[in-house]
């Protein structure tokens, strides 16, 4: 069911007369913070787990909706956001809610005594969480459940947001939801490839700057290429032990912190190295965004590079950004002198470093 409200002018006479105590008065401060109050003049109110269509809304495009069905619960979650993106004027503002993974996790823990609690978090996990995410099982999945119950992360929540054109602007939780504002800043990227199965092909910067599409193991939640400026704006870059890395990046899973580990991820990288977007040893392929943090000048460099598997950075362990330029710069100032005894003597001093010294993924 759809609940449509125009020319509103008040948002608490907005929600306590049209939703009653759909919205908690928590939700309601929240929205009044977050929410310019002439955004609202034109709004719409959702409690649906369809996509925004034009009958709704007349075929114009309106300010402010929002929807109070959690987003666990929607079948076609990108195309509901890429609905809402459509018939939100520029600037317009979009509010959802969702049961995060964290939350999930600890309701039903915290709901029965172990280890029964333990068998049916393991069970849940494994049908909500894993098996959506299987080639060729999905559609065996969302044709039993119809995509309701369904397990997302923070950082899914987010990433989908993002790859729909918004922006978010800020999330509290409230009675074990996540609520969230988020800006239209541009239009659906609509990519048929974003990371969501196990297996993955991310946009890297290559040779010449072109964008090559390299192949790993999924150790992040999904979607989280999409909010790469947004965890390095609340968390920065670099720090001991992670060179030009995110610090405390959220976006890693626990499996995919064991993955990285013991480098089970980029397994599927020896593709690139087969079809050539990748040599043995080089500089990381690394994405846009990574790419324009480094100087400019050393970004028009790095593309007359092929990039490659083992990079410098296990070499020389950088602490810093700043360490990640200096060292890259390094080796291919001296591949460009020397380019075969350059990546013998850098990858034989790399793998001393990782399988003697130890030294992780940086």
């Amino acid at each position: 069911m759809a609940i449509v409200i125009d020319q509103v002018k008040s948002i608490d006479s907005l929600f306590l007369s049209r939703l009653g105590k759909k919205l908690p008065a928590e939700v309601l401060g929240f929205l009044e913070q977050n929410i310019a109050p002439d955004l609202l003049e034109e709004a719409v109110l959702l409690d649906t787990v369809f996509s925004l269509n034009s009958s709704i809304v007349g075929g114009e495009q309106v300010g402010f909706v929002a929807n109070t069905q959690r987003l666990n619960d929607i079948r076609y979650i990108n195309q509901f956001l890429e609905s809402v993106n459509q018939h939100l004027s520029d600037g317009g503002c979009f509010v959802g809610c969702v049961e995060i993974s964290q939350r999930r996790k600890e309701r039903l823990l915290g709901k029965y005594p172990k280890p029964l609690s333990q068998a049916i978090y393991t069970f849940d996990y494994m049908i909500n969480r894993v098996w959506p995410k299987l080639p060729y099982l999905r559609r065996s999945y969302f044709a039993l459940t119809k995509g309701r119950g369904r397990v997302i992360s923070e950082m899914e929540t987010y990433g989908r947001l993002y790859s729909c054109g918004f922006r978010l602007l800020n999330s509290f939780e409230f009675d074990g939801k996540l609520y969230f504002a988020a800006e239209k800043v541009g239009k659906p990227d609509f990519n048929q490839e974003a990371t969501y199965g196990p297996f993955i092909k991310l946009r890297r910067v290559g040779k010449n700057g072109k964008i090559v599409k390299v192949y790993k193991m999924r150790t992040m939640s999904p979607y989280s290429e999409y909010v790469q400026e947004f965890i390095y704006e609340r968390n920065g870059a670099g720090g001991i032990g992670t060179g030009s890395k995110f610090n405390n990046d959220p976006r890693i899973t626990t499996v995919g912190r064991f993955m990285r580990k013991y480098w089970i991820d980029e397994l599927p990288m020896l593709y690139n190295l087969v079809r050539g977007d990748m040599k043995l040893f080089g500089v990381r392929p690394i994405s846009k965004h990574y790419f324009s943090l480094y100087p400019a000048d050393f970004q028009e460099y790095r593309k007359n590079f092929k990039p490659g598997l083992v990079p410098p950075v296990y070499v020389e362990i950088p602490k810093s950004l700043e360490d990640t330029v200096a060292i890259e710069r390094r080796y291919l100032q001296a591949y460009e002198r020397q380019p075969l005894l350059t990546d013998i003597r850098y990858f034989a001093k790399a793998m001393y470093n990782i399988f003697i010294k130890r030294v992780r993924s940086c």
